[in-house]
Parts: structure tokens; C-alpha cells; sequence
């Protein structure tokens, strides 16, 4: 317990440090709010805001979940299609890795032509960014099993169905969690975009009618909210890493040992 706190002491420090130095620069400098507001500026203006703040973080936690759950399950789904198969691994990872090139900025506007200023465009755009990171940890997993222990499982007649479940899943789990972790934040920055170019609540669009009106303490607020939303959504992924992958470990080893 005491290492994790010490672990969380030098990041701690930086981020007081930055903020000291933001404060005394804005007050050195005199500079305009609407240009560069203080830290003290931008805490006063989120507490001001709360509510708004607030109802506007529920939708866009909403959508990123929503986004987040059909990207990760489709991501998963893609992977262990693509490894079972391999000749679907053949033909269609390249055409995925394409995919990943079209740029959000251009395929959002036409996701809103298509489907209309709905919640159906916004959780589209969210999975198609979040199913490629998971996708790819999970194929990496599964292609990392123990070549000894796959020989043996072979030699004794396990099923290919066998060797994915007992075998190559569990021993993926760390790989995937990686891959929700990065998918996580993606789907968070994502959502954020989806607000601002098609919807009415959200804290994209929150940001969006902000800056129309050059309420510049407003948009740092928001973009702390999403930080620490961000932060919110990798801590649990990461808890649930640490639960599921250690647990699975231990009863492996317990099996083993048995």
C-alpha cells in the first residue's frame, strides 16, 4: 500500500507544480480569460457549471459505454474469427488495417448524412474506433500460446473448440485487457467528436457552444471532466485486469499443482 502511494507522489507533485506555474504565469502575464484562463478561473467556472457539467457527462458516458461495449464485444468476435480461420485472417486484416486509415474527421460528417443526428451515427463512429485496438491485443493473445502445451493438448485429442477455450483465451486475457485499456480512452475521445458534430447534449457539444460564445474557462472545464472520465473508465478495466487475469493465474497454478 505504502509503494502505491509513493508511486502516486511524483505525478502528483508535477501536476501542482504545472498548475502554480499556469497561475502565475496568467497573472504575470495579464492575460485575457477568453485567451488563457487561471486554474482558479477554470475551477470557479466548473463549479459554476456543476449541473450543466454534470448532465452533460451522463450522456456522454452513456454513448462512450454504449459505444465502448459493441466495439470491444465486435473487436473480441473479429479476433477469434480471424484465428480460428485462417484464411478469413488472409483475406480481411488487411481491409481492417484500411479501415483504420479513413479519417474520423471525414467519416463522421457522412455517418450523420447517412443515419441522421441520432444516437445510431455516434455509436457507430465510437465502435469502429474502439474495435481495432481490441481486435488486435486479441489476435496477438491467441497467436502467443505455449507451442509445448498446444503439442500436448494435441497429442492427447482436444478439439480445436478445446484448445481456444481452455488454452488460448485464457492465456490471451492479458493481451485483451491491453486492448480495452487503449479502446477505453479511444472510445471517450471519440464520443466527444460523435457530440460535436451531431447532437445536443454530450460534453462535445458542451465544448461546441462554448467556444461559440468564447467561454474559454467553460471549455477547461469540460476537458478536465473528460480526463478524469478517461481516467475513471481505464481504472476500472485496469481493476478488472488485476481481478480477472491474477485470479485466472492463480487457479492455473493451483490446477497445476493438483
Amino acid at each position: 500500500m505504502g509503494s502505491k502511494r509513493t508511486g502516486l507522489l511524483p505525478p502528483v507533485i508535477v501536476l501542482a507544480a504545472v498548475l502554480l506555474l499556469w497561475q502565475a504565469a496568467v497573472w504575470l502575464l495579464n492575460t485575457d480569460a477568453y485567451i488563457l484562463p487561471s486554474p482558479t478561473a477554470i475551477a470557479k467556472q466548473a463549479y459554476d457549471s456543476a449541473p450543466q457539467l454534470a448532465h452533460h457527462m451522463r450522456s456522454t458516458l452513456v454513448m462512450t459505454l454504449i459505444g465502448f461495449v459493441v466495439g470491444a464485444s465486435l473487436g473480441f468476435l473479429i479476433a477469434a474469427l480471424l484465428h480460428v480461420i485462417p484464411w478469413v485472417k488472409s483475406g480481411f486484416y488487411p481491409l481492417l488495417v484500411l479501415s483504420q486509415n479513413v479519417p474520423i474527421m471525414a467519416l463522421g460528417p457522412l455517418l450523420v448524412l447517412w443515419f441522421g443526428f441520432g444516437m445510431l451515427p455516434r455509436v457507430i463512429l465510437i465502435t469502429l474506433v474502439t474495435f481495432f485496438p481490441v481486435a488486435v491485443a486479441m489476435m496477438t493473445g491467441l497467436s502467443k500460446s505455449d507451442g509445448g502445451l498446444y503439442n500436448y493438448m494435441r497429442m492427447i485429442g482436444a478439439t480445436q473448440s478445446q484448445l481456444f477455450w481452455r488454452m488460448e483465451l485464457p492465456g490471451s486475457m492479458p493481451h485483451l485487457f491491453s486492448g480495452l485499456k487503449i479502446a477505453a480512452s479511444y472510445s471517450v475521445i471519440s464520443a466527444i467528436y460523435a457530440e460535436s458534430i451531431g447532437s445536443d447534449s454530450g460534453l462535445g457539444y458542451f465544448i461546441l457552444l462554448a467556444q461559440h460564445g468564447f467561454e474559454t474557462a467553460k471549455v477547461f472545464a469540460a476537458i478536465a471532466v473528460i480526463v478524469l472520465l478517461s481516467l475513471a473508465l481505464f481504472g476500472v478495466i485496469a481493476l478488472a485486469e488485476r481481478m480477472f487475469v491474477r485470479g485466472s493465474a492463480s487457479s492455473r497454478r493451483e490446477g497445476k499443482q493438483s
